[in-house]
């Protein structure tokens, strides 16, 4: 397909500098970047490539200010990145559309589900009792629907998901391959002889629209009631969320971070990497917490910077950092000072023994 510099910046409400009708048919990075090539500049340190660049057309920020001749059509919007995410996002809703349809055999669909229009159904999948599946849903070969799962309209399930019963996900949900969707939480009673008994794991699993969900990643089933993933919520590979957890709207989750149950997520937060969480705690709207840092009591105040183990406020951190790295001068420095002092003492020493 072929789209010109006028399509795309109606598209995105862009203003075009150079020729309206020039021709893209594929995008690419602006350092690698041929004939026909759409790309895009958000990060400074790539504007140099803009005057180097084979790309035929180029969106860049409203800010950006040209200090040389440029071969490429460009397209003016005030978010790069946002304009070139939102094309992409258009593209594949094209390419998803005029893809694959129907149910392809072997596979397995209840009598009682309900499949809605233009839905495709991949070899080798399983789609149990009263599961409601809505239109333009997309379900890739080899993934288990459980009993009574809401699968609502415009989602995507990848190659090998698991959604077990009971579970509902929004519309224009991404589920990649590997993800367990409502496994058991991980609740067992201690017994007095030493061993556990499990604790049934009666509850759901409730994700809510425009959510994507990495490879890999699992979202445990509630004891009672739901774990809640909420609107707009993005998760990436491996995460690990437990039984009764709640992510509020907006919130991003970098890969290997574990959730511990019953923890409360708010709003917009931003976790880093190999974070862990106890459970029981409640993470306030906004909160940041950086890689690889350990999250043990309850976050209250909103838009509050973290890291560590155990995290504690950032700034206050990097003081600690600060202080850190110039020890060893510290440490000189403080034996010069004992030195002094025994040289002083020595000195009010001999001073006592003349006045005696």
């Amino acid at each position: 397909m072929q789209f010109t510099a006028l399509q795309i910046a109606t598209l995105i409400k862009g203003k075009i500098e150079g020729d309206p009708e020039a021709k893209v048919s594929h995008v690419a990075k602006i350092e690698e970047a041929s004939d026909g090539s759409l790309s895009f500049i958000a990060n400074p340190k790539y504007e140099e490539c803009l005057y180097s660049t084979k790309a035929s057309i180029i969106i860049i920020n409203d800010s950006l200010e040209i200090k040389g001749k440029v071969k490429p059509t460009l397209i003016r919007v005030k978010d790069a990145y946002s304009g070139f995410a939102f094309l992409l996002e258009k593209y594949n809703e094209i390419v998803s559309r005029s893809g694959k349809h129907g149910i392809e055999q072997p596979s397995y669909i209840s009598k009682t589900a309900s499949i809605g229009k233009n839905v495709y159904i991949g070899a080798f999948t399983y789609v149990g009792n009263n599961v409601i599946i809505g239109d333009n849903v997309r379900v890739y070969p080899g993934c288990y629907i459980g009993d009574n799962v809401v699968i609502n309209e415009d989602s995507r399930i990848f190659a090998g998901v698991k959604i077990y019963d009971g579970c509902s996900l929004g519309s224009r949900v991404v589920v990649h391959s590997g993800a367990v969707i409502g496994g058991d939480g991980f609740g067992f009673a201690p017994q007095k002889d030493g061993t556990y008994k499990k604790v049934p794991q009666i509850g759901n699993v409730i994700i809510e629209d425009d959510v994507e969900i990495g490879a890999n990643t699992t979202i445990d089933r509630a004891t009672m009631g739901s774990t809640c993933i909420r609107k707009g919520v993005k998760l990436d590979n491996l995460i690990q969320i437990a039984h009764n957890v709640e992510v509020g709207e907006h919130t991003v989750i970098a890969a290997q971070t574990g959730i511990s149950g019953s923890t409360k997520i708010g709003r917009n937060c931003v976790i880093g990497g190999q974070v862990g969480i106890v459970g029981h705690i409640q993470i306030a709207d906004g909160t940041r917490i950086n890689a690889q840092s350990g999250l043990s009591k309850s976050v209250t105040t909103p838009n509050t910077t973290l890291t560590g183990s155990p995290a504690y406020d950032y700034k206050s951190s990097l003081k600690s950092q600060a202080i850190f790295r110039n020890l060893p001068e510290l440490h000189q420095r403080l034996l010069k000072l004992e030195d002094t002092i025994e040289e002083l003492t020595a000195l009010l020493n001999q001073n006592i023994s003349v006045d005696k």
